[in-house]
């Protein structure tokens, strides 16, 4: 059964839940269309007779995927739940997202060429795949919206349960108005312990649009469903499921998406990858199998939101920054500076021989230039930056470190002050120049956190001005 055939299929008879259904910021709407439309023009790029699977990395690829699960994620951003939870739900919606993503792409590429396989100029292929984009990001969307929004709603239920354990029984409930399904309306009641593998399988939502949950009940109040009759009614519940798609934990699993879905396949169920059991370096068995790997390679690069100001500006931190490194807390100061002043700043890890597809992921803008195979310890507003800090007796023997050093990095350097004028320390730069050295930026950081700029390639600002960023 094919992609879409196997979605309507789910989707068929859901309609009797339509009223539960949570409406997609139009905003957010918008902004995803403007994705797709980018993700496009990199898919115009390509070449050959057959999709490349590698453009899933891609910054247009990468910029969909974020959008669709910010999407995806937003349908539970007001619900109460540890960060561990959240984390771990967001990462279920970032891989849906960009399985998703690859059937798109799939699905787009061969609206390429035109009936004599000739390539189309841009503005009929991007007219020709405008029902890609209606279909997945708009008809498939409202549903995937909602069952994000009822799986992380159970979820968080269930690690509120886990803290009483067995204490209480929990009982499956629905609605219990005329829109029930009535194959939900089999399990309504059902009683069993918290720690029952019962619920492994027959925890809400149990389908598109479900609206069943669970409650903890008094054992005293409500005697026990005996195991047998309950997964009778469990069966009878999900006898359409007939894939098990639905047959998950949310709150055990701690995802909003199950590992099988319509865009993957039944063996995801059992794959090591998807449960977090095997490194990324398996070897793929299938085109699929291999955009998931490199989906999941892209998720594991990702960033952080530490801190958001009105104007703008945000601290992001990359998953393979080490918070106990003794630099760190250095440089979440110097990114939360230029962050107040209303900068996009992303802290980067630390990286000793790094695999060349990691690293392209985190610092794909220097390839192809003289700093590629280095690590700058900042991108502000998508420029490149080095901190140095270097303590000293001899001042001068400080700054003179501090700019070599970092000059090795980036051509634009954050440097801890030395107890140097800033006369002399201009001098020193416009010396280091002479002999052929790339400045385009030095600042300088005072023992109060404070930034100030000393100098710029094109003119030398007056110091102690705020950062200049760039608007986005």
């Amino acid at each position: 059964m094919g992609l879409h055939s196997r979605y309507e299929a789910l989707l068929a008879g859901d309609h009797c839940c339509a009223l539960s259904a949570k409406k997609i910021d139009p905003k957010q709407q918008e902004q995803l269309k403007a994705a797709f439309k980018s993700m496009m023009k990199g898919l115009f790029k390509q070449q050959g007779a057959s999709l490349d699977i590698n453009i899933i990395t891609s910054k247009e690829a990468q910029a969909f995927i974020e959008t669709h699960a910010d999407v995806l994620n937003s349908a539970f951003e007001q619900m109460k739940m540890s960060a561990t939870m959240r984390d771990s739900l967001e990462h279920s919606t970032y891989v849906f997202s960009g399985l998703k993503t690859f059937h798109e792409l799939n699905e787009a590429f061969p609206s390429l060429v035109d009936e004599q396989g000739n390539k189309k100029p841009f503005e009929r292929f991007l007219n020709d795949v405008q029902k890609v984009d209606k279909t997945y990001n708009e008809h498939y969307l409202r549903a995937e919206y909602n069952f994000a929004h009822a799986s992380a709603m159970m979820a968080a239920k269930w690690e509120a349960f886990a803290e009483d354990g067995d204490r209480y029984n929990l009982q499956y409930r629905t609605v219990g108005d005329d829109h029930v399904r009535p194959e939900h309306a089999a399990l309504n009641g059902t009683t069993l312990p918290f720690s029952d593998a019962f619920w492994d399988s027959y925890y809400p939502p149990n389908g598109w649009n479900c609206r069943c949950t669970v409650v903890q009940v008094r054992k005293t109040k409500y005697p026990e469903t005996p195991r047998e009759e309950a997964y009778r009614r469990g069966a009878e519940a999900l006898a359409n499921d007939t894939r098990g798609m639905f047959r998950f934990n949310p709150g055990k699993q701690g995802k909003a998406m199950p590992d099988y879905n319509p865009y993957s396949i039944r063996r995801c169920n059992d794959c090591d990858l998807a449960k977090g059991k095997t490194n990324l370096a398996f070897v793929p068995e299938n085109e699929l199998c291999a955009a998931c790997r490199l989906v999941r390679q892209c998720e594991a690069n990702r960033y952080e939101v530490k801190k958001e100001y009105a104007n703008g500006g945000k601290v992001q931190v990359h998953q393979l920054v080490n918070p106990h490194d003794s630099d760190y807390g250095k440089l979440m100061s110097v990114a939360d500076f230029f962050a107040q002043h209303g900068a996009e700043v992303k802290l980067t890890p630390k990286m000793s021989r790094p695999q060349k597809f990691v690293y392209q992921n985190i610092y794909h803008s220097l390839m192809g230039t003289k700093f590629e195979g280095k690590c700058p310890d900042l991108l502000i507003d998508g420029k490149w930056y080095e901190h140095e800090g270097f303590t000293s007796d001899n001042p001068k023997r400080a700054f003179r470190n501090m700019l070599t050093h970092g000059l090795k990095q980036s051509n634009r350097i954050i440097i801890d002050r030395p107890d140097l004028t800033d006369r002399y320390m201009i001098r020193s730069i416009y010396g280091h120049i002479k002999t052929g050295k790339d400045i385009e930026e030095i600042w300088v950081r005072d023992t109060n956190g404070n930034i100030t700029s000393l100098y710029k390639k094109n003119g030398r600002p007056t110091n102690g001005q705020p950062p200049q960023v760039t608007n986005r």
